[in-house]
């Protein structure tokens, strides 16, 4: 693609990426194949490559964003599917990304609109404020036809509802500074993300990450001074916000590096763990960062990723279906297809692709707060797909699609890594003691 760019424009260091991104574009719309919006809605303008326009547009120009723009860009859902299809390697994530830095930076929103993103905000990626959010939803459920009804708000606030568990999770006995040391010898050292909405809504997850890991000879840590990744502010365009949160995990895991030693930064939530392995992008230009940040994105390793380089023993057949839904931060983001497949099936379980396994599920973050019509729609279609395939189970490795995809079926869903801990020795999964 032909850009225009002033060289005053192009001393900005963001400008000057994307513009090299915009330049790979060569408008040959593969992409438009396996966007999800574009498949709902086909409009040029919900592709990835009509929102390339309309960002090249923007920013060649130097226009602030405009109503139209904004309505495209937040139909994103920066699935990424479109960065797996594309044959010339256009780095989309990180154009979306500055474009909707840009957004926030020179776009009002409607009232309604910022105070549900600035809610969002100021919750979701604190536990604490999270879990009491959760305990306020349990009282306004019964609510929420009524509330649906309500003008402009009532969409957005019937999902938050809708997607708040009926019943609130219990606290993880885990917290920050423990060290969980292995009875039969230390092989590696491994520090695990906490996270911030997970274990509110699934503290199962990294506990059963723990007692794995640990039964294998790793050490695990969790490091003091650790939050949020910041994927869901950055996500929304809150660039200093996210910056922030990935400096204060990067200071946290330096300690370690320093103190200790660590062989790997593990995550168990797709969608952090591309942020965190961008983290070298992100503060790129931060002199007291940039080397920080890349050696954290270096260490940084999905669980089923760190899993597949130890030497895990083959368990006996379970006699069990399990449709693995390939979130799309694992499979697009991360590149991670394979590995978690190869691990349920050496833990003896049958694993099922689902058809059309690169179109996303409608959670993406904050996705199916936002944009809840898409993300139903979204949702339906994958939940039409796994059931196909006539499952005992669902495997996933990213909480968000597994709150999506579970409110649209009666499959049970859990995520990879405690299928794993089950087959190994741990305790089976709640929502499948039934079938233990």
């Amino acid at each position: 693609m032909q850009t225009n760019f002033t060289e005053a424009q192009l001393a900005d260091p963001q400008t000057a990426a994307s513009e090299k991104i915009l330049r790979t574009c060569v408008h040959c719309g593969f992409c438009t194949a396996t966007c999800p919006t574009y498949l709902l809605l086909g409009d040029e303008l919900d592709s990835p490559r009509g929102r390339i326009y309309l960002i090249k547009d923007m920013l060649e120009n130097g226009k602030p964003a405009n109503a139209e723009v904004v309505t495209h860009l937040d139909r994103c859902l920066s699935c990424l599917s479109c960065m797996t299809t594309c044959p010339s390697g256009v780095h989309y994530q990180h154009l979306i990304d500055h474009a909707r830095a840009h957004v926030e930076e020179t776009f009002e929103r409607p009232w309604h609109d910022r105070l549900m993103r600035e809610l969002l905000a100021r919750v979701l990626p604190y536990p604490g404020r999270f879990r009491l959010a959760l305990a306020g939803a349990l009282l306004g459920k019964p609510l929420r036809p009524l509330l649906e009804r309500l003008p402009v708000l009532g969409p957005r606030l019937g999902a938050m509802l809708s997607l708040a568990p009926s019943t609130l999770p219990p606290r993880s006995a885990a917290k920050a500074g423990d060290v969980f040391v292995p009875s039969t010898g230390r092989l590696r050292r491994v520090a695990l993300l906490t996270g911030c909405a997970q274990p509110v809504l699934d503290p199962a997850i990294n506990d059963a990450t723990i007692r794995l890991l640990t039964r294998l000879g790793v050490e695990v840590v969790l490091p003091k001074g650790e939050g949020c990744c910041g994927a869901l502010v950055h996500h929304m365009g809150r660039e200093h916000e996210g910056h922030a949160f990935a400096k204060a995990n990067i200071d946290a895991w330096t300690a370690e590096m320093e103190g200790a030693g660590l062989d790997a930064i593990i995550i168990t939530a797709s969608g952090c763990g591309t942020t965190i392995k961008d983290y070298g992008h992100m503060l790129r230009e931060d002199a007291a960062y940039a080397a920080k940040a890349a050696r954290v994105s270096a260490l940084a390793k999905d669980i089923t990723e760190f899993l597949a380089g130890l030497d895990l023993p083959e368990s006996e057949p379970k006699g069990l279906t399990v449709a693995y839904h390939s979130a799309c931060s694992m499979q697009h983001g991360q590149k991670i297809t394979d590995a978690p497949k190869l691990l349920l099936r050496r833990m003896g379980f049958t694993v099922k692709d689902v058809p059309e396994a690169h179109i996303c599920c409608g959670s993406a973050g904050v996705y199916n707060i936002l944009q809840p019509e898409i993300a139903g729609q979204l949702r339906a279609r994958k939940v039409r797909n796994i059931e196909r395939t006539k499952p005992d189970l669902i495997a996933a490795g990213n909480i968000g699609c597994m709150t999506q995809i579970g409110k649209g079926t009666e499959i049970p869903i859990v995520h990879t890594v405690q299928l794993i801990d089950w087959a190994t020795g741990g305790p089976a999964p709640e929502s499948l003691k039934s079938l233990a």
